[in-house]
């Protein structure tokens, strides 16, 4: 049965109060449901997915230069990761990660933006995610030449699976992602490492294959890299539910992102150095014709990193489920989005987010293969998910900097030092992946972000009416009359 938090919670970083001795209980195994083992693999699971198993495909369009964005990439993911989690030890009980920063630092209003733009994120991304997860259960089960409606069906599978288990509670959750990390990362770390001994120096491609100017290449090749790594904030917005939240967000975000960075560059140059370019340009499932190059007396070969890609994708789908729905659930409890979002049951699950977050995610993916098929359809995902998600990045890395200019912290130079160079080039990061994304990913991302200032109105005039924020002064509606439709005009003095 679904249960409501209080509706006078104000502050962002203080979890629910409870409705009664279930409630509580809940409310106590959410605070404690991820160690350090499962905080590590929620970062893991929600980075790796189906991502990398697409990546060399879309890659490779740019040419060998994508491994040195890869590399670009993987730092800046690297300096996020720590700023998360120093963001984590000042609040370290906060719900809604990124939300929570902005919000306490730099007021409701960028705390609203941080949660919508991350949302739109969150589900748009699971989207992309279940697209190329797609390509790969077509090539587990030989489904050649697939139609719109088939592609749609094993989309909604992919989504609605995950959706379930969270709905089932955290400690479910954290299970079924420690299994799904261990049957991915292993396999991919044996092609990391055993591939090179199979790869060929004639089929890595040119250092830009694009045709056009190295700047294309780059937007080609960061675009998807950033993609890759959205998850490294994946402890810090479930911060409450992870067992001492000052050590462990910090140590699990760092060492899951280190991880992966590790990962993805040795797997992507050595499937290049596997797979013929021509053979690997667009490829949507890269990674079965680069198994068939390494075990080419194995005929299960390519089956085989299809299933692991299947279960990485619903691994990456499972943790991401969870972080789509604690975004809003953590706005909600501030009124910066409908008390819905609120709703939660089991183990404080926010069972509504879970249930509209994958329906979206449903719709988005019903639009896409109206008109778009196989990779074309992850790669528009793609841009759209990385601008939404550089706006919060940006928000989190101004909180930072806001905090360390007041003059609340007393600290040595050093230090003061070391955390500005962090938060300075996290800032000027997401400013450059914005950069490199496109024009007409900016441009949708604008027009999204335009509908969530028009909610965010409606939002704050409803409080106004039930009297939970102050009502401006020019106008009070003590102050206005009939004849007199606006504040009192200004007298001039004699």
């Amino acid at each position: 049965m679904a249960t409501q938090p209080s509706e006078n919670v104000q502050r962002p970083i203080a979890p629910p109060k409870p409705a009664g001795p279930a409630a509580a209980s809940g409310a106590e195994q959410r605070a404690q449901a991820l160690g350090l083992p499962s905080a590590t693999t929620l970062v893991v699971g929600s980075i790796v997915g189906t991502g990398v198993f697409t990546m060399p495909g879309v890659m490779a369009g740019a040419g060998t230069s994508s491994i040195v964005v890869l590399a670009v990439v993987s730092l800046g993911a690297m300096l996020l990761a720590i700023l998360f989690g120093q963001l984590t030890k000042r609040l370290p009980n906060s719900d809604g990660g990124l939300y929570a920063y902005a919000h306490h630092e730099l007021g409701e209003f960028a705390g609203y933006l941080t949660a919508w733009c991350y949302w739109i994120t969150c589900w748009a991304g699971n989207a992309a995610i279940v697209s190329s997860w797609v390509l790969y259960v077509e090539a587990l089960f030989n489904i050649a030449h697939p139609s719109a409606w088939t592609n749609f069906g094993i989309a909604m599978l992919g989504l609605w699976i995950p959706a379930a288990i969270n709905l089932f509670g955290a400690r479910q959750m954290a299970w079924f992602q420690n299994v799904t990390v261990v049957l991915k990362y292993l396999p991919l770390a044996v092609v990391g490492i055993a591939g090179w001994f199979f790869v060929k120096a004639a089929h890595f491609g040119p250092f830009n294959a694009t045709g056009a100017s190295i700047y294309s290449a780059i937007g080609i090749a960061a675009a998807v890299a950033l993609f890759s790594f959205i998850g490294v904030e994946a402890t810090s917005i479930a911060a409450a539910r992870v067992r001492n939240p000052r050590r462990n967000v910090m140590r699990a975000s760092v060492l899951g992102t280190a991880g992966c960075a590790l990962l993805y560059i040795l797997v992507t140059a050595a499937v290049m150095g596997l797979v013929p370019h021509h053979a690997l340009v667009n490829n949507g499932a890269p990674f079965v014709i680069a198994f068939k190059s390494m075990f080419s007396g194995i005929s299960y070969a390519g089956k085989l990193v299809a299933a692991v890609a299947v279960v990485s994708g619903l691994g990456a789908l499972n943790g991401w489920t969870l972080v789509t729905a604690e975004m809003p659930w953590a706005a909600a409890k501030d009124d910066l989005f409908l008390p819905q979002f609120r709703w939660t049951w089991r183990d404080g699950n926010p069972w509504f987010g879970i249930v509209v977050s994958t329906a979206l995610a449903s719709a988005l993916m019903g639009f896409a293969y109206s008109g778009k098929t196989g990779i074309t359809v992850f790669t528009y995902l793609v841009d759209l998910s990385v601008v939404t998600v550089a706006i919060p990045y940006f928000f989190s890395a101004v909180a930072q900097l806001t905090y360390l200019v007041s003059g609340r912290r007393r600290v040595s130079g050093v230090r003061l030092a070391r955390d500005l160079l962090v938060a300075c080039l996290s800032a000027l990061f997401s400013l450059w992946v914005t950069f490199t994304a496109g024009y007409q990913s900016v441009y949708q991302t604008l027009l999204l972000l335009l509908v969530g200032v028009a909610i965010y109105a409606g939002l704050k005039a409803r409080r106004e009416r039930l009297g939970e924020v102050p009502v401006p002064e020019e106008l009070d509606p003590s102050q206005m009359t009939d004849d007199e439709p606006g504040p009192p005009a200004l007298t001039e003095v004699q």
